[in-house]
């Protein structure tokens, strides 16, 4: 029916505004989570890369990496052994003597009081698996400091961990070698004798980094907020921020040859690691849930002769034109 010569206006039903509102509260639900994770992915490396920048300035202006911190010896009285009651202050001094001259830092905490820099208790590692927070170098990885690999002994200071907040408000704990010094087998001198052993790694590693970018806020994710940068070798040091893919990128070892072609199989946006990220890698393998099932991991490094390949379970690593695994990271 029309009146007034035109057609007759009508509204939307009730029902009819009720389901397009449905609708659009169906399509926000699964769109918004996509799309704020997007915004904290965006946010997280750009504030991983500002994060990178300033350690390497910072380090760099060190003229040296070890020497920092002394273990204090227990007391004759107390009838133990100094390893059994050694307090060790070395990551602390490190930072109140050293990093913080060249970095600004807001607040320094031991290693009872690592919370009170603003970390977790505890993280969520590569696997999903929520852990306890690591402390010192043997709770970073248990194999750092002491183990037996054919009989090669080894052993290095289990020192406790610090930490400290920036100005910008990242919170950052501190692992560190007071002891650490520079790469002693070249590529010249696995031409000369290639039966060489394999070479520990953990002497060359001077201090380990944990950061979480917005403190203990959450999610408190290793390769969201939480990450990890190294500085390797006592003098010309060596400062890495690795961002690893979650898996390997083949399932068996493979020739060096051709492994960067793996990475870029895996994902367009990934690259075979430096010796020195692998190294990294190596010291956060529990960050990573890097476990003891593989055993020779590839690096993009390249000497004559071969390209350095590492035990990641062990820590030791050696130029060799071998096969291996491949665990990329982001370019």
């Amino acid at each position: 029916m029309q009146g007034g010569g035109g057609p007759l206006l009508t509204g939307f039903t009730m029902a009819e505004i009720l389901l397009s509102l449905t609708i659009i509260g169906v399509v926000a639900a699964i769109t918004l989570p996509s799309l704020t994770g997007n915004i904290n992915e965006r946010t997280w490396n750009t504030q991983r890369k500002a994060l990178y920048a300033r350690f390497s300035q910072a380090i760099a202006l060190m003229p040296a990496l070890n020497g920092y911190g002394t273990l204090r010896a227990a007391t004759a009285a107390s009838g133990e052994t100094p390893a059994q009651e050694a307090v060790d202050t070395a990551a602390e001094t490190f930072v109140t003597e050293g990093l913080a001259k060249v970095l600004k830092i807001n607040n320094i905490c031991d290693s009872d009081h690592l919370a009170d820099c603003g970390l977790p208790t505890k993280y969520t590692n590569y696997s999903g698996n929520i852990a306890d927070f690591p402390i010192d170098f043997t709770t970073l990885n248990s194999q750092f400091t002491s183990l037996n690999f054919n009989g090669n002994y080894y052993s290095q200071l289990n020192t406790k961990a610090a930490a400290f907040e920036t100005q910008n408000g990242e919170s950052i704990a501190v692992f560190y070698n007071p002891n650490c010094r520079n790469r002693t087998v070249s590529a010249a001198d696995y031409l000369n004798n290639m039966s060489l052993p394999w070479t520990y790694t953990q002497p060359w590693v001077c201090a380990n980094f944990i950061f979480d970018l917005n403190g203990n806020k959450g999610p408190n994710t290793v390769g969201k907020d939480i990450g990890f940068i190294t500085a390797l070798y006592s003098t010309d040091s060596s400062v890495v921020m690795p961002q690893p893919a979650l898996n390997d990128a083949v399932s068996s070892p493979v020739s060096y040859l051709n492994a960067q072609s793996h990475c870029v199989k895996q994902d367009s946006t990934l690259r075979l690691p430096t010796i020195d990220e692998l190294i990294s890698m190596y010291v956060n393998r529990n960050l990573l849930s890097i476990g003891d099932e593989h055993g020779h991991y590839l690096s993009s490094s390249v000497e004559k002769g071969g390209r350095w390949i590492m035990a990641i379970y062990v820590g030791t690593t050696r130029i060799d034109a071998a096969n291996g695994y491949i665990r990329c990271v982001k370019r």
